[in-house]
């Protein structure tokens, strides 16, 4: 049977809105219960406002609500949406990132329908956990200065990261896979000498996450903490146990 390809759009486009439906999806399905379920959804209605680049005029105009419905609820003043508001909220977030940049944000998330081995745990928190508090929580030793550490920036999530398989397998189009859901995040590796290396893949690629940790290196490489410095990047030792670490960056899913 002859189907007519006449004014039908080209297959590359097809395959990339199909793979764009299946990414839009899953991340609004993730995005509406990671608010529901959170224990501060004020908070989290704003972390994820902030990492579609949207502001609170621009989504009280989109959902025809007045600017301080939003702050409220962001705020903790009103009381937590219902989870059709929550969609609302969602559905804003997408539509204003295809409609303005171009579904910037849903392509930087494409790439995540693909499991990376050398991944060892990765996961979300409901809101971002200050930096100097992220690293407490983990008995973490800050190797690089003081001045490393971004005024006002946020751990958003982690990834837990086989050194030597990640290093050694991962090409350029999958690392955005270490980055999760936001690039606000500690990336955490195991299995780490030196340490040289993870910082140097770090370097060269444009996005940098908001604090990397090693764990339990055997030394760590001046060279790296050389890296970090330049790129402004706190450096992270710890020497958890790799069961307590992981425990512990669970509890702090709901801190």
């Amino acid at each position: 049977m002859f189907i007519s390809t006449k004014n039908s759009k080209p297959i590359e486009q097809l395959h990339w809105e199909a793979r764009t439906m299946n990414v839009k999806d899953t991340l609004a399905e993730k995005i509406a219960g990671e608010i529901t379920l959170s224990p501060k959804p004020g908070k989290t209605i704003r972390k994820w406002r902030e990492i579609f680049h949207v502001s609170q005029s621009e989504l009280a105009r989109f959902l025809h609500l007045s600017p301080s419905v939003i702050c409220d609820y962001e705020s903790g003043r009103r009381k937590s949406p219902g989870i059709q508001t929550i969609r609302k909220f969602v559905a804003a977030f997408l539509e204003i990132d295809e409609k303005r940049h171009d579904a910037k944000i849903l392509r930087r998330y494409q790439p995540l329908a693909r499991n990376i081995e050398g991944i060892l745990d990765i996961m979300e928190y409901p809101f971002g956990i200050p930096i100097n508090e992220f690293i407490a929580e983990i008995e973490g030793t800050l190797v690089t200065s003081p001045a490393s550490i971004e005024a006002g920036r946020v751990v958003n999530g982690f990834t837990l990261i086989d050194s030597v398989k990640t290093i050694t397998e991962i090409n350029p189009s999958n690392y955005a896979h270490l980055y999760g859901w936001s690039t606000d995040r500690a990336l955490i590796f195991t299995g780490v000498r030196y340490g040289r290396s993870p910082m140097i893949a770090i370097r060269i690629h444009p996005v940098k996450p908001a604090v990397v940790v090693y764990h339990q290196p055997h030394e760590v490489d001046p060279l790296a903490i050389k890296l970090a410095e330049r790129e402004k990047i706190p450096l992270v030792v710890t020497t958890l146990p790799l069961s307590k670490l992981k425990e512990k960056l669970t509890l702090l899913r709901g801190a």
